[in-house]
């Protein structure tokens, strides 16, 4: 063998290194489990394969589902990747040990009828295979980069197996109802939400002659609501097992917060505002950077919080029923447990979250930091509404919707401008090169009521003279197709989609057969 050809070898196995140096750390991870809980269960050879299964589901959650909380601050740059891996691994760990729960049920949500389960020994096989049908589509939809509800995957799992267990009378359809209805009510309005904040930041400051001035009146409001909101909904969802409050004392509390935040941040804003041009867009998306890194760690938390059930809380049924050999309607997660989320999801975060996080923040649509902070508002009011009607969501639907609804809503506002330049070349003679020049530049910088007037005027003008268009309808469709697809990516719109449809149906294939296979190999 050459010299070059070792080469070749050595740089081919090069690339190969990183990946197997991650995939070494998480299987440390998933062996540290397999022998702590033989040292700590006596040796339950089920307990050893539910823990190691438990890990597994930990990594996958970090590696997928912590994506949708930081990667708009990654991809507008208000963090970097680094201080986004450290500041979600801190807040995850944090949510889940402090905020996360002691008990949870051993029946997720209603899913199946607790009949399907009367049997310790069914039991322990259902939850193990609906926890690896839960954790093996997660590392799927991870590895082909389609950011997936954790929540689906578990439910999935659960559905599927214990449909695999009693049949398929035993599943709750109306909760399953429920869950695909979360679908369509998820990211849509996730999509409408952040939509409607951009919208309200670009007619409210970034549209206006002075925009320093309106960025002095409206961003200290903005992030005054965004202290509301994250302080209502880390009431109602991130701290529910420390402290029991309904909606209205979470909003006076989050009130108070807003009160204080607003106080803080006007001076600031006035400051950033006074050493800036009258119109210096870019200082606006400076404006929204720290509340950016804030939103980023109090998301994690939230997440932490809520969302380690889906990896510990089958674990700990299982634990439960090992430990009493019968099945209750409810378990208390031990310490060990909570441990091997929050450990799990924080090491799937920094090892693989990565590629998820570039999916979220930059890959869809181009994010700044006014774009990501209408997402982070989106994510948060969208439960907090959702919770008071009583409507399924899931937050990894309402992050990705925002994020689509961000670009949906700047698709449309740029095909709308194109749209106005057509109209002025239309209504201008030939040969007006300059006067264009001067008309466009004009009405680049009038806000939009003078936009509609400048065009109201010119058309009749153009009318009045008879001038002719120099722009075919086929070309202004053309030049309006050209923008829509540099704003927005349809590829990973369609994968996406994809995934969310077949994320219950797929884990629940795979729980039945887990399940399957698990009875067949421990039935005497």
């Amino acid at each position: 063998m050459e010299i070059r050809d070792i080469n070749h070898i050595e740089q081919a196995a090069g690339k190969s290194r990183p990946e197997l140096l991650r995939f070494g750390l998480a299987l440390l991870f998933v062996i540290g489990i397999m022998f702590y809980t033989w040292a700590s269960g006596g040796g339950n050879i089920m307990l050893i394969v539910a823990g190691m299964i438990g890990g597994y589901m930990a990594l996958n959650i970090g590696a997928n589902d912590v994506a949708n909380n930081v990667g708009p601050a990654v991809g507008s740059r208000a963090l970097s990747l680094g201080g986004a891996l450290v500041i979600a691994a801190i807040f995850e760990a944090a949510g889940a040990l402090i905020a996360g729960g002691d008990v949870v049920s051993t029946i997720r949500g209603g899913i199946i009828a607790p009949s399907a389960v009367a049997s310790a020994d069914v039991f322990v096989w259902l939850m193990l295979a609906a926890l690896l049908a839960g954790a093996i589509w997660l590392n799927i939809a991870t590895a082909s980069g389609a950011p997936v509800s954790t929540t689906h995957s578990i439910v999935g799992g659960v559905l599927g197996a214990g449909v695999a267990a009693g049949g398929w009378d035993v599943a709750n359809w109306g909760t399953m109802g429920s869950i695909a209805a979360s679908w369509i009510i998820s990211p849509l309005m996730g999509g409408l939400i952040a939509a409607g904040f951009l919208y309200f930041i670009k007619h409210r400051i970034l549209y206006r002659q002075d925009v320093m001035a309106a960025a002095r009146r409206v961003v200290p409001l903005l992030v005054a609501g965004m202290a509301w909101a994250f302080t209502t909904y880390l009431m109602l969802k991130g701290v529910r097992a420390v402290l029991k409050v309904g909606f209205v004392e979470s909003a006076v509390a989050g009130g108070v917060v807003a009160l204080l935040t607003y106080v803080v941040v006007r001076p600031r804003v006035a400051r950033q505002s006074n050493s800036a041009a009258p119109n210096d867009k870019a200082r606006v998306n400076v404006m929204f950077t720290i509340p950016l890194i804030f939103a980023a760690a109090l998301l994690s938390f939230a997440h932490g919080a809520n969302d380690v059930a889906n990896a510990v809380g089958p674990l700990a049924g299982i634990a439960d029923v090992l430990g009493k050999g019968a099945v209750s309607k409810s378990a208390q997660i031990p310490l060990w447990v909570m441990m091997v989320g929050a450990i799990g999801i924080c090491l799937g975060l920094a090892l693989f979250g990565p590629k998820l996080i570039r999916t979220v923040g930059s890959e869809i649509t181009e994010l700044d930091q006014t774009r990501a902070f209408c997402i982070a508002m989106s994510a948060t009011i969208t439960v907090i509404i959702a919770s008071q009607l009583g409507l399924p969501v899931s937050s990894t639907h309402i992050a990705v919707g925002g994020v689509f609804g961000v670009g949906f809503l700047r698709e449309y506002l740029k095909s709308s401008y194109a749209r106005m330049v057509d109209d002025i070349l239309a209504h201008h003679p030939d040969g007006d090169a300059e006067p264009i020049k001067d008309y466009l530049q004009r009405f680049d910088r009038a806000t939009p009521q003078e936009k509609a007037v400048m065009l109201d005027q010119l058309k009749r003008e153009a009318k009045k003279r008879g001038a002719p268009e120099l722009l075919s309808r086929e070309d202004r469709k053309g030049l309006r197709k050209v923008y829509r697809g540099e704003l927005i990516k349809r590829a990973h719109l369609h994968k996406i989609i994809a995934a969310w449809l077949i994320t219950v149906p797929a884990s629940a294939l795979l729980g039945a057969l887990f399940f399957f296979a698990l009875r067949g190999a421990l039935l005497p």
